[in-house]
């Protein structure tokens, strides 16, 4: 029983890879089958919510019941997907043969997500629902559409706003091409070949298995498309070397959490939301990558500064250059695993493909590439484990995906996506815009948690990006402010989910390993707000607004740097100098707000930030007795 068991599970997760490459790869059309996304995605997802109750079991003594569920969650979606047409064009009304799959497919779903994506984003889907159910008796201006609950049934069930909308879309095709990416990866040791490269690189230099996990977790970061991926992947290499070479617990886990959160707004893919920004906002990709590009320079400066200067308060050295991988064996053995990723840029940048096609053209590469140069042919078996754990992987996106299709639902039919922007533009026309960033932030912050990347960015963009737009920020820069503040979510206590990962993997105390994580990221919560006032620094302005603007953040990246890491004083010395440094950065970094775009007292502010770094530096006296072994 359990070996039929496990083998049912295995089947249900490798179909989800299958059934999504055969859509990426449009192959029911050349076999002369003609399918619309919502019936696809009706499959996609009913095979996800019955491998997921199989492998979260609710009953362990009783697994028939799980199977059974299973089929039914199955059936529930698959009986969508199969009337999905007739349904488009029935104006018979909301039917029992309709609504009553429709009840079961929904509870299915939140139950499935609750076992394999936790209970807090379960939490705030179930009280959406109840929202949209019975939110019509609360008072104005929360108040909702008093609809019938067949009707809102219906709608989050089987409308292309709903459940199969297009964060299910995104998740079956980009996310997953990219997952699968990731994974191959990971199992032909390309994720080990560029953390070996990074290691090789700047091992050997202070604080250097902490640097190798920045570059390692920002480059394998973008691809993979999950924080908690990322963390799994380069932190269990990465974080035993910080720890082995000196760094505290805590130190190591915060430096790779905020590094692989960061791998998630590094161009050129950013964890595949860079294209759906792109859709969103109807311009190209290329545009999308250009925008982006400073903001996460910006951001591992800081941080690959922050490193260096914990070292430096710690007196830790680099690796021995002798245990390091030499730099020319790596590029005699490893270079096909860079070819993919040549391919996949040619294809985006070059070609102007679809960015899941091209993400599938890369592993087909490394796969071809791998078995034919390295002589490496994988077997069945290994081909099979590979794929199941695609699957596997996928399992979490999937149902939160679906979860995030209803909240959009229930954004859209109650009005409370309407709403929530008209109350954002009213805070915002009464108490200035920077009290409506904030306020948008905090929320972008509470609604992130636990969500994938994608699905963060779909949710914040249909309910808080409107209300930004229309207080006067550029679209580009309302869509990325929200973004990067629903990243946050993943290392903003009491969730700070990437940081107490990592924690465990660090084997540190949670609380203090996220406190360590906001310091490192400090400056993500300060660059959103400067290019929602001045867009020159992602690139929208003229090429002296752009320069001040630039010049200026990265003088306030260092002052932020400095006053964070640097200072090992007394205590009311270390405050008063962290203050003043902060406070300064602020100053230098928003100039190019409070005097002008194009100000020439944007240079005198910068020149200022240089001095002020300067003495800074005088004051600091790195401690090199502190007992780095501690946690």
């Amino acid at each position: 029983m359990a070996r039929a068991l496990t083998l049912l599970e295995q089947l249900y997760l490798a179909a989800i890879v299958i059934v999504g490459i055969a859509w990426i790869a449009d192959i029911p059309r050349y076999a002369g089958f003609s399918f619309i996304a919502a019936e696809w995605i009706g499959l996609l997802l009913g095979i996800g919510i019955a491998a997921a109750l199989l492998k979260y079991p609710c009953f362990e003594r009783f697994r028939v019941v799980d199977v059974l569920l299973g089929f039914a969650a199955l059936g529930s979606w698959l009986w969508m997907s199969v009337n999905y047409n007739d349904w488009i064009i029935d104006v018979a009304g909301y039917t029992a043969e309709k609504f009553i799959p429709g009840i079961v497919a929904i509870v299915l779903l939140m139950e499935a997500m609750r076992k394999s994506a936790g209970l807090p984003i379960t939490v705030l889907v179930w009280l959406l629902i109840g929202y949209g159910l019975f939110g019509y008796v609360l008072p104005a201006p929360v108040r909702a559409e008093a609809l019938p609950a067949q009707a809102f049934v219906m709608y989050v069930y089987a409308d292309t706003n709903g459940i199969p909308g297009l964060v299910m879309t995104v998740v079956g095709t980009l996310v997953l091409a990219f997952v699968l990416l990731g994974r191959l990866m990971e199992v032909t040791g390309a994720t080990k070949f560029f953390t070996d490269l990074a290691l090789a690189g700047m091992g050997h230099k202070r604080g250097g298995p902490a640097k190798v996990a920045v570059v390692a977790s920002s480059i394998f970061g973008s691809i993979n498309g999950t924080v908690i991926g990322n963390i799994m992947s380069t932190g269990i290499v990465t974080i035993p070397l910080m720890k082995k070479s000196g760094f505290k617990a805590r130190f190591a886990g915060a430096i790779e959490a905020v590094a692989s959160n960061g791998g998630q707004i590094a161009p050129p893919v950013m964890g595949a939301t860079a294209f759906l920004i792109a859709e969103f906002l109807q311009l190209s990709y290329v545009e999308v990558v250009v925008a982006a590009l400073v903001p996460a320079l910006l951001y591992y400066v800081s941080l690959f500064l922050q490193v260096d200067a914990i070292a430096a308060r710690y007196a830790l050295h680099g690796m021995d250059k002798r245990d390091l991988p030499d730099a020319r064996a790596l590029f005699r053995t490893g270079w096909v695993f860079l070819l993919p990723l040549i391919v996949l840029m040619y294809l985006l940048f070059g070609r102007g493909f679809d960015p899941a096609l091209s993400a599938l053209a890369a592993v087909v590469t490394l796969f071809v590439l791998i078995s034919i140069l390295r002589r490496r042919f994988m077997r069945p078996g290994e081909i099979a484990a590979m794929v199941v754990g695609g699957g596997e992987n996928m399992l979490p996106l999937l149902m939160i995906g679906g979860g995030a299709g209803v909240v959009i639902g229930v954004m859209n039919i109650t009005g409370l996506g309407f709403s929530l922007s008209i109350m954002l533009s009213q805070i915002g026309q009464n108490a200035g815009i920077f009290a409506m960033l904030l306020l948008t932030g905090a929320i972008s912050i509470v609604l992130g948690m636990g969500m994938p990347t994608t699905a963060i960015y779909v949710v914040l963009s249909v309910v808080l990006a409107p209300a930004i737009v229309e207080m006067g920020v550029e679209p580009m820069a309302a869509h990325l402010f929200i973004f990067y503040f629903g990243l946050l979510s993943f290392l903003t206590p009491p969730v700070a989910i990437a940081s107490f990962v990592a924690a465990n993997l660090a084997g540190s105390g949670m609380w203090r390993t996220a406190f360590e994580g906001v310091k490192l990221g400090a400056i993500a919560y300060l660059l959103p707000f400067l290019w929602c006032f001045n867009p020159a620094l992602i690139l929208d302005g003229s090429p002296v607004e752009i320069v001040y603007a630039i010049g200026t953040a990265l003088i306030g990246a260092l002052l932020i740097t400095q006053g964070m890491q640097w200072t090992r004083l007394t205590v009311a010395r270390e405050l008063a100098l962290g203050v003043a440094l902060v406070g300064g950065a602020v100053a230098v970094g928003g100039s190019t707000i409070w005097f002008g775009a194009d100000s020439i007292l944007n240079g005198i502010a910068a020149l200022a930030g240089i001095g002020l770094y300067a003495v800074a530096r005088t004051q600091t006296t790195p401690n090199a007795g502190q007992n780095v072994a501690s946690r």
